[in-house]
């Protein structure tokens, strides 16, 4: 039996260490430490509500939107406002380019260059995973970077500046569009779509996102195994070495919903845990028990949360809380959004084998065809002319909430104003809930689960099961301390 700690991490955002226990050719147990503390919330404390929309935009600047439209949300939840379609619409275009062009990163720039590293050497695969995803030498980065900065001028138009645009607010955005700017954003949507079909999936989107079951996953990269897109290349690593029985966690899974509409959201808000239901908000809670942090004697609930750092506690590993659903420890991001929502591709794939390194991959690239999709529909149906953002009075005393999908998962906020001031705020990130330490009864969270019994090779310093397990959450450690 020996221990090992595993970090810094690099192609990750802030700092992340890991604690393994490994014998027998495996690691035993994990400990995840979040070991940059920030305190954003701390920040907040006794400024003007509005000005949550200048700071929370900085908590990260790889999703800054994320963060501001939790933050509009929590904000719209205390002043009862209502967005107008236009707003709505804007904020939703916004979220997706964020999110897809993250997918779009973690897939080229952050998780395939892994299969270049030299432990690889000796696979018949190696060489043309090197030339295609070797990080910045790889061909991949040639292709990929100039369309991803194209479709990312869509925060130009809609949101003005990317990152930490303040055209979020409560009420929609403050960005109109015209019609000359829809007819520019329709193409920039066209010439990515595009992209994706030739480089990606060498197949139209619709195709891909009609695939419906494990069965017809695995015929359709066989059968377009030679159009040379991306995804089938990782699948099909995926399947030489075996993935799909890498990085296992648990099977309870939360979203919080995305992409608001007339008739509901785009992806459903709600738990899974065998079986679908609706999702209580009362129930969440953080533990603090092995974070460091003081004066919280048992796991409360955001609204009551207290966030006051200390690194002399006895039983204390890391910054990052431990948030609970009801006690459970829960899954988010792409998976568990597509699971929760009933993709029936997801489905099948959590039916038989659960969450994992694959899956998870899988689940991030079908959203990029699902959502680009639907933007497409989204950016027709804004109106010139019409408005785009409502106004209200803010209260002097309120609590509100403000609940977003973000790329890597489920983005939440709580807000207290008493006296016209921010009284507390509380924040509960993705990886936050992925990256958790233990809670006071001992469950580890979801990556500690899913890094036990992953395989380390003999002489491995850094083994390279772990790094995939790690980038298959795609961890955002910035966000997850705040």
């Amino acid at each position: 039996m020996s221990r090992r700690v595993i970090g810094p991490f690099n192609r990750v955002e802030g700092d992340l260490e890991v604690q393994l226990e490994i014998a027998d050719g495996q690691v035993k147990e994990a400990w995840v430490s979040s070991s940059l503390y920030r305190g954003f919330e701390q920040m907040l404390r006794g400024k003007d509500p509005l000005d949550a929309l200048v700071y929370v935009p900085r908590i990260c600047g790889i999703c800054s939107v994320s963060q501001s439209i939790a933050a509009a949300g929590a904000l719209a939840d205390i002043q009862g406002l209502k967005m107008p379609p236009n707003g709505r619409i804007a904020t939703n275009l916004i979220l997706a380019c964020e999110n897809v062009a993250d997918h779009l990163t973690h897939f080229y720039l952050f998780f395939m260059p892994d299969f270049a590293r030299n432990v690889y050497r000796d696979e018949p695969w190696f060489s043309g995973a090197e030339a295609r995803f070797k990080a910045v030498k790889g061909s991949a980065s040639e292709a990929v970077l100039p369309a991803r900065a194209q479709f990312m001028h869509l925060m130009g138009l809609l949101a003005g500046k990317w990152p930490h645009s303040l055209a979020l607010q409560a009420g929609g955005t403050t960005r109109p569009v015209e019609v000359q700017e829809k007819n520019r954003i329709l193409a920039i949507l066209f010439a990515f779509r595009r992209f994706l079909e030739k480089t990606l999936f060498g197949d139209a989107l619709e195709n891909v996102i009609n695939i419906n079951s494990v069965a017809s996953l695995e015929s359709w990269v066989d059968k377009s195994a030679s159009s040379g897109g991306d995804f089938q290349h990782f699948l099909s690593i995926a399947r030489v070495l075996n993935l799909v029985e890498l990085g296992r966690a648990g099977e309870d899974f939360l979203s919080f919903g995305a992409y608001p509409g007339e008739g509901g959201e785009l992806f459903a808000k709600g738990v899974w845990d065998g079986v679908s239901s609706q999702l209580d908000e009362s129930l969440i809670s953080e533990d603090i028990s092995h974070s460091w942090m003081l004066h919280q004697s048992e796991a409360k609930h955001p609204f009551d949360g207290v966030t006051l750092p200390s690194d002399g506690q006895d039983d204390g590993y890391s910054w990052c809380k431990a948030p609970r659903l009801d006690g459970r420890v829960m899954e988010v991001g792409a998976l568990a959004r597509q699971q929760v929502q009933g993709h029936p591709l997801i489905r099948d794939l959590v039916r038989q084998s659960g969450a994992n390194v694959r899956n998870r991959v899988i689940a991030r690239v079908l959203e990029i065809a699902l959502v680009v999709v639907q933007m497409e529909q989204w950016a027709k149906c804004l109106v010139p002319g019409a408005a785009f953002c409502n106004q209200a009075r803010m209260p002097d005393e309120a609590q509100g909430f403000g609940m977003v999908e973000a790329a890597r998962g489920s983005l939440g906020h709580w807000l207290k104003v008493k006296n016209g001031r921010i009284l507390n705020y509380q924040i509960i990130a993705p990886t936050t809930w992925n990256f958790s330490p233990r809670d006071t009864l001992g469950k580890p969270g979801a990556l500690e689960q899913a890094l036990v019994n992953a395989p380390v090779r003999d002489g491995e310093i850094e083994p390279v099961s772990v790094q995939h397990i790690v980038r298959s959450f795609d961890p955002c450690m910035v966000c997850t301390v705040h």
